[in-house]
C-alpha cells in the first residue's frame, strides 16, 4: 500500500504546530530566517523554492519535499519545472535522490496536477 502524502504532509504540520506551541521563542526565530530566505530577491523565491526542493530531494527530508512542492506551486511553478528539479536532484544524489522523487510524484498525483488521463 502506498503511502498518502497528503496525510503525511498534515501529519507533519501537526506536529510542527504543537512544537511551536512548546518553542514559541525558537519556532519563531525559525520561522523568521526562512521568510528571510526564501523572499524574493535576486533570485526569484519561486527559484528558490525549486534550489530547496532539489536539496530536499538528496537529503531525503520527507517533510521538505512535501512543503517545498507545496510552496513552489503556490508561486507558480509548473509541473515540468518540479520534474526538471528532480532530473538535477537525481544527477547529483543519484539512487537515493530517485527514490524520494517516487514521494513528489505520489503527492503531485494525489493533488491530481496531471489531470485525468485521456482516452486511449
Amino acid at each position: 500500500m502506498t503511502e498518502n502524502q497528503t496525510a503525511l504532509k498534515e501529519s507533519i504540520g501537526t506536529a510542527w504546530d504543537r512544537y511551536r506551541e512548546r518553542m514559541p521563542e525558537l519556532s519563531r526565530a525559525y520561522d523568521d530566517l526562512s521568510a528571510e530566505a526564501y523572499a524574493g530577491g535576486a533570485v526569484k523565491a519561486k527559484n528558490k523554492r525549486l534550489m530547496a526542493l532539489c536539496a530536499a530531494l538528496i537529503k531525503g527530508c520527507r517533510a521538505c519535499i512535501l512543503y517545498q512542492t507545496d510552496n513552489a506551486l503556490r508561486l507558480g511553478a509548473s509541473v515540468d519545472e518540479l520534474l526538471e528539479t528532480c532530473g538535477v536532484a537525481v544527477s547529483l544524489g543519484g539512487t537515493m535522490a530517485a527514490g524520494e522523487a517516487t514521494r513528489l510524484m505520489q503527492y503531485l498525483e494525489e493533488k491530481d496536477v496531471f489531470g485525468s488521463p485521456g482516452p486511449e
